[in-house]
C-alpha cells in the first residue's frame, strides 16, 4: 500500500496474474494493511454501488468518532476515486487527491476516519464496492457539494455530472466549516491513536508467490 499525499489515505496497486481463464488479484490482505496503517480493518457494513456514466456521489463523510473508514475498489467498468481532506486544523486541509479504479488494474483505496470520499463514474454500469469499519448511520452522516470552488476538485471534462438531490442541496466546505460539521483533526489524530493502541498491527505480507500459488490452485 502506498500513502497518498494526505496522511491517514493510502492506495492499495495489486499484482494482477492474467492468463487464458482470466486473471487473479488479491484485493484486500488483513496482514499488509496491518503493517501499513497499525490496526486492522474493523469490518461492519460492505456496499455495492453500480452507477451510470457520469454519476458523482460524495463528498460523504460521518462524526468522528466512530466516523466510517472505507476501502474501495471498482469490479467492473472505472471511476475517478477522490479523497478529500476536510479536518479542520490537518496540514493538507482542503487538499483532494484523485486515483482512477477501475477493472483493469484493480486498485483499491483506503480512506481513514474524518475523510471526505467521492467519486465519479466513467463507464456506465461502473460497479464499486467497498468495506465499512462501521455501519451507515444516517443522523451521523454529512456532504459537501462535489463541486464547491472552495474544494476546487478537477472532475473529468466532457462528462456532465449527475448528482442526487441530496448531494446537489450539500453546503460548501466554508459553510460546513461556519457550522461546525467538519471533524477535527486532533479530534481525529486521537482517534487514530486509540485504534492503533488497541489493535496494532501484527501481520506480515506473505508476498505475491503465495497469490500465484492462490490463483494455480483456483
Amino acid at each position: 500500500m502506498r500513502e497518498l499525499s494526505i496522511a491517514g489515505a493510502w492506495v492499495h496497486e495489486p499484482r494482477v496474474f492474467p492468463d487464458s481463464r482470466g486473471s487473479f488479484h488479491e484485493w484486500f490482505k488483513a496482514p499488509d494493511f496491518a503493517a501499513t496503517t497499525g490496526h486492522r480493518l474493523r469490518l461492519e457494513q460492505a456496499n455495492c454501488s453500480v452507477s451510470s456514466r457520469g454519476t458523482l456521489r460524495g463528498v460523504h463523510f460521518a462524526d468522528v468518532p466512530p466516523s466510517q473508514a472505507k476501502y474501495v475498489t471498482c469490479v467492473r467498468g472505472a471511476v475517478l476515486d477522490v479523497v478529500v481532506d476536510i479536518r479542520v486544523g490537518s496540514p493538507t486541509f482542503r487538499r483532494w487527491e484523485s486515483v482512477r479504479l477501475d477493472d483493469l488494474d484493480h486498485r483499491a483505496v483506503y480512506l481513514s476516519e474524518g475523510l471526505g470520499h467521492a467519486f465519479m463514474a466513467l463507464t456506465d454500469d461502473a460497479t464499486v464496492v467497498y468495506l465499512c469499519s462501521e455501519g451507515y448511520a444516517p443522523e451521523r452522516e454529512h456532504g459537501l457539494h462535489p463541486l464547491d470552488p472552495g474544494l476546487g476538485i478537477a472532475w473529468p471534462e466532457g462528462i456532465a455530472p449527475v448528482l442526487s438531490e441530496k448531494d446537489a442541496a450539500a453546503p460548501g466546505i466554508a459553510e460546513a466549516e461556519r457550522r461546525g460539521l467538519l471533524p477535527r483533526y486532533e479530534e481525529c489524530r486521537a482517534y487514530y491513536a486509540r485504534l492503533n493502541g488497541e489493535d496494532g498491527g501484527t501481520g506480515t505480507a506473505d508476498g505475491t508467490g503465495a497469490a500465484r500459488r492462490a490463483y494455480d490452485r483456483a
